[in-house]
Protein backbone atom coordinates (compact mmCIF):
# COMPACT_ATOMS: atom_id res chain seq x y z
CA UNK A 1 0.00 0.00 0.00
CA UNK A 2 1.15 3.62 -0.87
CA UNK A 3 1.84 5.95 1.65
CA UNK A 4 0.59 9.25 -0.11
CA UNK A 5 1.48 12.57 1.57
CA UNK A 6 0.74 16.10 0.20
CA UNK A 7 2.45 18.67 1.93
CA UNK A 8 0.38 21.70 1.24
CA UNK A 9 2.45 25.08 1.34
CA UNK A 10 2.76 28.56 0.13
CA UNK A 11 5.58 30.05 -2.30
CA UNK A 12 8.92 30.79 -1.00
CA UNK A 13 8.47 28.42 2.08
CA UNK A 14 10.64 25.35 2.01
CA UNK A 15 8.63 24.03 -0.36
CA UNK A 16 11.08 22.60 -2.67
CA UNK A 17 13.79 21.83 -0.02
CA UNK A 18 11.42 19.44 1.68
CA UNK A 19 10.57 17.89 -1.90
CA UNK A 20 14.46 17.42 -1.90
CA UNK A 21 14.72 16.22 1.36
CA UNK A 22 12.09 13.47 0.79
CA UNK A 23 13.17 12.25 -2.60
CA UNK A 24 16.46 11.76 -0.87
CA UNK A 25 14.76 8.43 0.61
CA UNK A 26 15.02 5.07 -1.38
CA UNK A 27 11.23 4.48 -0.56
CA UNK A 28 10.19 7.86 -1.92
CA UNK A 29 8.73 9.12 -5.54
CA UNK A 30 8.19 12.69 -5.76
CA UNK A 31 6.39 14.99 -7.70
CA UNK A 32 6.69 19.19 -8.40
CA UNK A 33 3.57 20.89 -8.21
CA UNK A 34 1.15 18.51 -10.35
CA UNK A 35 -1.77 21.24 -10.59
CA UNK A 36 0.43 24.05 -11.73
CA UNK A 37 -0.72 23.44 -15.62
CA UNK A 38 -4.53 23.00 -14.56
CA UNK A 39 -3.86 26.23 -12.64
CA UNK A 40 -2.39 28.14 -15.71
CA UNK A 41 -4.91 26.96 -18.05
CA UNK A 42 -8.03 28.15 -16.00
CA UNK A 43 -6.82 31.46 -14.63
CA UNK A 44 -5.54 32.74 -18.11
CA UNK A 45 -2.27 34.08 -16.07
CA UNK A 46 0.68 35.18 -17.63
CA UNK A 47 3.37 33.43 -15.00
CA UNK A 48 6.76 33.17 -16.36
CA UNK A 49 7.50 30.28 -18.49
CA UNK A 50 3.62 29.70 -18.74
CA UNK A 51 3.55 27.82 -22.68
CA UNK A 52 6.38 25.74 -21.00
CA UNK A 53 4.60 24.68 -17.91
CA UNK A 54 1.69 23.92 -19.76
CA UNK A 55 3.11 21.73 -22.09
CA UNK A 56 4.98 19.79 -19.73
CA UNK A 57 1.98 18.97 -17.35
CA UNK A 58 -1.42 17.65 -18.14
CA UNK A 59 -3.84 20.00 -17.66
CA UNK A 60 -6.93 18.49 -16.77
CA UNK A 61 -7.28 18.82 -13.25
CA UNK A 62 -9.77 15.81 -12.63
CA UNK A 63 -6.73 13.54 -14.54
CA UNK A 64 -4.21 15.09 -11.88
CA UNK A 65 -6.52 14.29 -9.00
CA UNK A 66 -6.78 10.64 -10.06
CA UNK A 67 -3.09 10.01 -10.60
CA UNK A 68 -2.23 11.30 -6.99
CA UNK A 69 -4.64 8.59 -5.64
CA UNK A 70 -2.84 6.04 -7.55
CA UNK A 71 -0.69 3.38 -6.32
CA UNK A 72 3.21 4.13 -6.79
CA UNK A 73 5.95 1.96 -7.28
CA UNK A 74 7.64 3.09 -4.31
CA UNK A 75 6.22 2.73 -0.65
CA UNK A 76 5.77 6.52 -0.11
CA UNK A 77 4.58 9.01 -2.55
CA UNK A 78 5.31 13.10 -1.86
CA UNK A 79 3.66 15.33 -3.55
CA UNK A 80 4.83 19.26 -3.53
CA UNK A 81 1.71 21.31 -3.68
CA UNK A 82 0.86 24.76 -3.35
CA UNK A 83 -2.18 26.00 -1.87
CA UNK A 84 -2.75 28.82 -3.89
CA UNK A 85 -3.33 26.78 -7.06
CA UNK A 86 -6.70 24.99 -5.73
CA UNK A 87 -8.75 27.40 -7.20
CA UNK A 88 -12.35 26.30 -8.45
CA UNK A 89 -12.41 23.97 -10.89
CA UNK A 90 -9.27 21.95 -9.22
CA UNK A 91 -11.26 19.00 -7.54
CA UNK A 92 -10.29 18.39 -4.11
CA UNK A 93 -12.43 15.24 -2.86
CA UNK A 94 -9.21 13.16 -3.34
CA UNK A 95 -7.56 15.10 -0.32
CA UNK A 96 -9.32 12.46 2.03
CA UNK A 97 -7.41 9.87 0.52
CA UNK A 98 -3.68 11.14 1.29
CA UNK A 99 -2.06 11.97 4.51
CA UNK A 100 -2.37 15.75 4.58
CA UNK A 101 0.98 18.22 6.01
CA UNK A 102 0.57 21.87 6.08
CA UNK A 103 3.88 23.79 5.56
CA UNK A 104 4.14 26.98 7.34
CA UNK A 105 6.35 29.93 7.37
CA UNK A 106 5.75 33.68 8.71
CA UNK A 107 3.94 35.65 6.71
CA UNK A 108 6.59 38.93 6.38
CA UNK A 109 9.27 36.47 5.42
CA UNK A 110 7.30 34.36 2.79
CA UNK A 111 6.05 38.44 1.33
CA UNK A 112 9.46 39.52 1.75
CA UNK A 113 10.97 36.52 -0.73
CA UNK A 114 8.27 36.07 -2.91
CA UNK A 115 7.96 39.92 -3.43
CA UNK A 116 11.78 40.24 -5.38
CA UNK A 117 11.40 37.52 -8.13
CA UNK A 118 7.55 38.74 -8.53
CA UNK A 119 6.42 43.06 -8.15
CA UNK A 120 2.88 42.29 -9.07
CA UNK A 121 2.16 39.81 -5.84
CA UNK A 122 -1.56 39.56 -4.17
CA UNK A 123 -2.88 37.91 -1.22
CA UNK A 124 -3.97 35.06 -3.12
CA UNK A 125 -0.28 34.83 -4.40
CA UNK A 126 0.99 33.55 -1.19
CA UNK A 127 -1.73 31.29 -0.34
CA UNK A 128 -2.54 31.67 3.51
CA UNK A 129 -6.29 32.03 2.82
CA UNK A 130 -6.67 29.17 0.60
CA UNK A 131 -4.29 26.97 2.86
CA UNK A 132 -6.47 27.52 6.08
CA UNK A 133 -9.21 26.58 3.42
CA UNK A 134 -7.41 23.22 2.83
CA UNK A 135 -7.06 22.65 6.07
CA UNK A 136 -10.70 22.83 7.20
CA UNK A 137 -11.59 21.15 4.21
CA UNK A 138 -9.15 17.90 5.36
CA UNK A 139 -11.02 18.43 8.88
CA UNK A 140 -14.73 18.13 7.05
CA UNK A 141 -13.43 14.99 5.19
CA UNK A 142 -12.59 13.08 8.63
CA UNK A 143 -9.03 13.34 7.78
CA UNK A 144 -6.02 14.42 10.36
CA UNK A 145 -4.08 17.09 9.16
CA UNK A 146 -0.57 17.53 10.62
CA UNK A 147 0.83 21.30 10.94
CA UNK A 148 4.97 21.88 10.45
CA UNK A 149 6.61 25.07 10.78
CA UNK A 150 9.39 25.57 8.23
CA UNK A 151 11.32 27.71 10.83
CA UNK A 152 11.42 24.52 13.41
CA UNK A 153 13.06 22.77 10.39
CA UNK A 154 15.61 24.92 10.18
CA UNK A 155 16.20 25.46 13.22
CA UNK A 156 16.24 21.67 13.91
CA UNK A 157 16.47 19.65 11.22
CA UNK A 158 16.76 16.20 11.98
CA UNK A 159 14.92 16.43 15.26
CA UNK A 160 11.27 18.36 12.92
CA UNK A 161 11.94 15.54 10.82
CA UNK A 162 12.09 12.61 13.04
CA UNK A 163 8.85 14.58 14.62
CA UNK A 164 7.42 14.72 11.03
CA UNK A 165 7.95 11.07 9.62
CA UNK A 166 6.59 10.00 12.86
CA UNK A 167 3.37 11.87 12.61
CA UNK A 168 2.89 10.90 9.44
CA UNK A 169 3.51 6.98 9.85
CA UNK A 170 7.16 6.41 8.23
CA UNK A 171 10.05 5.70 9.45
CA UNK A 172 12.79 8.56 9.46
CA UNK A 173 15.43 8.31 7.03
CA UNK A 174 19.02 9.91 7.80
CA UNK A 175 19.20 10.85 3.97
CA UNK A 176 16.80 13.57 4.24
CA UNK A 177 19.31 15.58 5.93
CA UNK A 178 21.12 16.69 2.68
CA UNK A 179 20.68 16.56 -1.36
CA UNK A 180 23.07 17.04 -4.31
CA UNK A 181 23.79 20.80 -5.36
CA UNK A 182 21.96 21.21 -8.61
CA UNK A 183 18.56 20.18 -8.37
CA UNK A 184 16.85 17.13 -9.05
CA UNK A 185 15.23 15.05 -11.73
CA UNK A 186 11.48 15.46 -10.05
CA UNK A 187 12.32 19.38 -10.66
CA UNK A 188 8.80 21.15 -12.61
CA UNK A 189 9.93 22.70 -15.54
CA UNK A 190 10.02 26.04 -14.09
CA UNK A 191 12.94 25.42 -11.91
CA UNK A 192 15.40 27.83 -13.78
CA UNK A 193 12.74 31.00 -12.53
CA UNK A 194 12.17 29.84 -8.65
CA UNK A 195 14.64 27.11 -7.52
CA UNK A 196 18.33 28.84 -8.27
CA UNK A 197 19.46 29.71 -5.29
CA UNK A 198 18.30 25.99 -4.01
CA UNK A 199 20.15 24.22 -6.59
CA UNK A 200 22.98 25.67 -4.82
CA UNK A 201 22.33 23.89 -1.70
CA UNK A 202 23.14 20.66 -0.28
CA UNK A 203 20.78 20.66 2.76
CA UNK A 204 18.71 22.72 4.87
CA UNK A 205 20.01 26.43 5.79
CA UNK A 206 20.02 27.16 8.94
CA UNK A 207 17.79 29.58 11.53
CA UNK A 208 16.71 32.40 9.66
CA UNK A 209 17.42 36.17 11.40
CA UNK A 210 14.79 38.70 12.15
CA UNK A 211 11.40 39.33 10.64
CA UNK A 212 11.91 41.28 7.12
CA UNK A 213 10.76 45.20 7.35
CA UNK A 214 7.60 45.74 5.35
CA UNK A 215 5.65 48.75 4.04
CA UNK A 216 2.97 50.05 1.66
CA UNK A 217 0.92 46.94 0.10
CA UNK A 218 3.71 44.23 1.02
CA UNK A 219 3.15 44.76 4.10
CA UNK A 220 -1.08 45.41 4.28
CA UNK A 221 -0.72 40.93 2.22
CA UNK A 222 1.02 39.85 5.49
CA UNK A 223 -0.70 41.49 7.54
CA UNK A 224 -4.19 40.06 5.95
CA UNK A 225 -2.44 36.65 5.81
CA UNK A 226 -1.41 36.58 9.91
CA UNK A 227 -4.54 35.52 10.93
CA UNK A 228 -4.49 32.45 8.96
CA UNK A 229 -0.60 31.15 9.91
CA UNK A 230 -1.39 32.14 13.81
CA UNK A 231 -4.51 29.90 13.52
CA UNK A 232 -2.87 26.89 11.79
CA UNK A 233 0.38 27.41 14.09
CA UNK A 234 -1.63 26.63 17.10
CA UNK A 235 -1.90 22.90 15.76
CA UNK A 236 1.66 22.81 14.50
CA UNK A 237 4.43 19.72 16.07
CA UNK A 238 6.42 20.77 18.51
Amino acid sequence: MTKRIAMWSGPRNLSTAMMYSFAQRSDCHVVDEPFYAAYLNITGLAHPMRDAVLSSQPQDPHAVAASLVSESDAPVFYQKHMCQHMIDGIPRDWMGQVTNVFLLRHPARVVASFAKGYPTLTAHDVGFALQAELFDHCLALGAHPVVVDSADIREDPEGMLGKLCAAIGIPFDPAMLGWPAGGNPADGVWAPVWYGSLHKSTGFAGPEGPLPELSGRHAEIAEEAMAHYARLSAFKLT
